[in-house]
């Protein structure tokens, strides 16, 4: 189990929200070009990578997973 500081756990949260912000603008588009699609899809295994921690406590990891399933439509 990973122990991070609370200070380390809000910067974690943060630069996932930052992901998330991310897919959720390439994904608005009406179409991708080929780095656009990398893109998305490096914040989507960013994002499948810090769900899977296990040091949350009680950050909403809700945008997080739907900006996953958005991610990989």
């Amino acid at each position: 189990m990973e122990t991070l500081t609370t200070e380390q756990i809000a910067q974690n949260y943060s630069a996932s929200l930052d992901s998330v912000t991310v897919i959720t603008e390439l994904m608005a588009l009406s179409s991708r070009d080929a780095d656009q699609t990398a893109t998305v899809a490096r914040n989507v295994d960013h994002l499948e990578l810090m769900v899977a921690k296990d040091y949350w406590t009680t950050e909403d990891l809700a945008p997080l997973n739907a900006a996953i399933t958005a991610g990989k439509a």
